[in-house]
């Protein structure tokens, strides 16, 4: 599995890590799923932060499309200050815990959202919370989204410019939400009958940190991601392997905010992806 083998007429290719409008994509779920079967992808897992709400139209919709899809999330935690992501895939959609705990989540990006809008209006940069629900309807809205319209309303010129001065860890602006612990993640996707990955481990800084995190049992680690070479992917190989973890790989596709990362440039290699559907149509009995 690598980049160079993209065009391999038999290979089957699944993109298991991209996002719609329910978190910071900019493509609906249905405008996703036909861009999917466009590219003539062999599977897909969108993975929305914090939330599954794409699956309310995704599933029936992929099936009308002959689509596999399994169910995907990814979970913002917090190891030793620094920001993880956890993948979850092929959970029961219908589970409570997690319905609950995403509903929190949702909950507690409101609460943040407010009290970053209130710090901004302080120092004469206003913007209205309706203007997030007009601009990026209900879904899970956040700091990148706030970042968006404050590029529109000509306060900053670039989406790197609001993290760097008011949005970021260390912004004017900064309010600190929900500390997920990664443990936490991991026990509530496998509640929901989930395999639960390490996410794009490539970016994860310091060497301590991910150390620990390699210790913790997860099922899996994101191998393959986005445009990474096959030679920035094979250190994680070697690491799936001896840890006897799933290789699992994908696009991060957010459509226009990402416009580098198209939608199929890295997946999820056939096996992988098998051991997903079946998982998936066992916890969707």
């Amino acid at each position: 599995m690598s980049q160079v083998d993209y065009q391999h007429p038999k290979l089957k290719r699944a993109d298991c890590h991209c996002h719609t409008t329910f978190s910071d994509g900019s493509l609906d779920v249905i405008t996703l799923l036909n861009h999917a079967k466009e590219k003539q992808l062999d599977g897909l897992s969108i993975t929305d932060h914090d939330t599954i709400e794409a699956y309310q139209s995704a599933v029936a919709y992929a099936k009308s499309i002959a689509l596999p899809l399994v169910s995907g999330i990814e979970i913002s935690t917090e190891h030793r200050r620094s920001s993880i992501h956890v993948l979850g895939y092929a959970f029961d959609l219908r589970n409570s815990d997690l319905h609950a705990f995403c509903q929190r989540l949702q909950q507690d990006r409101q609460n943040r959202n407010h009290q970053i809008l209130e710090r901004l209006a302080k120092i004469k940069m206003p913007i209205d919370a309706e203007e997030l629900t007009t601009h990026f309807g209900h879904g899970s809205i956040g700091r990148p989204h706030i970042a968006k319209l404050m590029m529109k309303k000509g306060y900053v010129k670039s989406l790197k410019q609001a993290f760097s001065r008011y949005l970021g860890d260390k912004g004017r602006c900064y309010v600190s939400g929900y500390q997920v612990e990664v443990e936490t993640a991991l026990s509530l996707i496998r509640r929901a009958g989930g395999y639960a990955i390490l996410a794009h481990p490539h970016y994860i800084r310091p060497t301590k940190i991910l150390s620990e995190l390699l210790e913790m049992p997860f099922d899996g680690i994101e191998v393959y991601y986005g445009h990474l070479s096959l030679k920035q992917e094979q250190p994680w190989v070697d690491i799936a392997k001896k840890k006897n973890w799933l290789m699992t790989g994908g696009s991060d596709f957010h459509g226009e905010k990402k416009a580098f990362h198209t939608l199929g440039c890295s997946w999820t290699p056939e096996e992988t992806f098998a051991l997903f559907k079946q998982r998936f149509a066992e916890n969707s009995v």
